[in-house]
């Protein structure tokens, strides 16, 4: 019991310091602004993404099976090496041909949904497993805790250092207050995020080499490794849909987060309606990821305490408030209704994992996991199809008189009714799957 428990807590560190430094990507606070000064167009730029989300989609399950017969370190070793070679890829990708410069990079999206997608499920189930082998499986929403704290503190660290070291303007002024007169070469300033991000992927694959797979009964003696991962994924399925508490937070979870996640990634704009300037979006980030901080502990002990059918009654009227204040777009102020959406969002990452992993059996817990993580690509993809359709559909009507603006303003009325009349039936299907469930 005490290898166990030494095992548990060794893994529990590198379960934390893998996803502070799997997530800590020093190129998000200026991500599209590095593709477009790369050279690529904005449509480019689009079809790239398109291309990484579509990876993540098509591997998400597939490489949760491999994870649950080959071994979870295998796979969490191979997100390491991926990440690494996405990084290596796009910083020492050539400039100059437009043509070659886009098949680097779409090479390095085609990596990074593979590193992104081996990842879904393999790390938790690792950890998770070590834990109730060392019976102290209860402490997961601590880890939990533990982890989205200094995953958002790397993240702050990330957004404020890339944005310091991509900007050479600020740079050459902070050198200037120190008295230092040194010329920044703009074309090494360009590469920095990406660089520091390697050195991320370079020291992920140190963190998940030392990781101990507890789950071995399953280790890949088998001869057909594509077709065992086919048979773990339709039984996993077939779980899933014979299980209808385990449907049912799939079913919430995935509508909640995607609808969440889309307004969230809209958010620079509505910043933008509400009077704050360009330069405060990386701070707002930044603060928002402290706030996270503190916000973990009492999500953890709302998880804890609460019956599972009052959370979900909690993310849906936080959802709500949230977005009848953001319609109203007050000035300033209206930051506070991000708050709320935060809170909803947190929530529902922290009840995805506790439940999934408690409710499923180790032979297949990865492969269930990598269920909901497709489950909440798929709704996030899907709401921003509506919004797109819809979006569209409002220019044609308004025949090109409404700003882009003015289309986003009309627009963000749609997410308060669209989330509330989902989340209310949802709940009334679900009410008998959560009904007796407990924290």
């Amino acid at each position: 019991m005490k290898d166990a428990l030494h095992i548990a807590e060794k893994n529990i560190r590198r379960f934390i310091a893998f996803r502070a430094l799997f997530n800590a990507r020093f190129y998000y606070p200026v991500f599209a602004i590095i593709f477009l000064d790369f050279g690529l167009s904005l449509d480019q730029f689009a079809i790239l993404n398109a291309i990484w989300a579509l990876t993540i989609i098509l591997a998400e399950v597939p490489s949760g099976a491999l994870s649950d017969l080959m071994g979870r370190k295998k796979l969490m070793n191979a997100t390491a090496a991926l990440m690494v070679l996405e990084l290596a890829v796009w910083a020492f990708a050539p400039q100059g041909d437009p043509d070659r410069l886009f098949l680097w990079l779409l090479i390095n999206r085609v990596l990074s949904g593979l590193a992104e997608a081996a990842a879904s499920g393999a790390d938790e189930a690792l950890v998770y497993d070590s834990l109730k082998k060392a019976g102290i499986e209860d402490r997961w929403t601590r880890v939990l805790d533990l982890m989205t704290r200094w995953k958002s503190l790397a993240f702050v660290g990330a957004m404020v250092t890339g944005g310091v070291v991509y900007d050479t303007q600020l740079q050459h002024k902070l050198l200037g207050l120190l008295g230092l007169e040194m010329k920044i070469d703009a074309a090494i300033a360009l590469r920095m995020p990406l660089y520091l991000t390697l050195l991320s992927g370079i020291s992920c694959f140190f963190v998940c080499s030392g990781m101990i797979d507890v789950h071995t009964q399953n280790n890949m003696q088998n001869k057909n490794p594509i077709k065992d991962s086919l048979k773990q994924t339709l039984r996993a399925g077939r779980w899933i849909l014979q299980t209808p508490f385990a449907l049912a937070i799939i079913l919430l979870g995935a509508f909640a987060d995607g609808v969440c996640r889309m307004f969230i990634t809209l958010s620079s704009e509505y910043y933008r309606l509400i009077h704050y300037p360009e330069f405060a979006f990386g701070i707002i980030g930044s603060v928002m990821g402290l706030i996270n901080i503190g916000l973990s502990p009492l999500v953890r002990c709302l998880v804890e305490r609460i019956h599972l059918t009052k959370i979900w009654l909690w993310i849906t009227v936080l959802g709500i408030v949230a977005f009848f204040g953001i319609q109203r777009f007050i000035p300033f102020t209206g930051l506070f209704f991000m708050l709320f959406l935060n809170v909803a969002f947190l929530l529902v990452s922290f009840l995805l994992s506790d439940y999934l992993n408690r409710q499923t059996s180790s032979d297949m817990r990865a492969t269930v996991l990598s269920f909901k993580g497709l489950a909440l690509n798929l709704s996030y993809g899907g709401v921003g199809l509506l919004y797109a359709f819809f979006l569209n559909g409002l220019q044609q009507k308004e025949a090109g008189v409404l700003s882009s603006d003015e289309l986003f303003r009309a627009s963000s009325h749609w997410f308060l009714p669209f989330y509330a009349i989902g989340m209310i039936l949802l709940l009334i299907a679900t009410y008998r799957s959560l009904k007796g469930r407990k924290g």
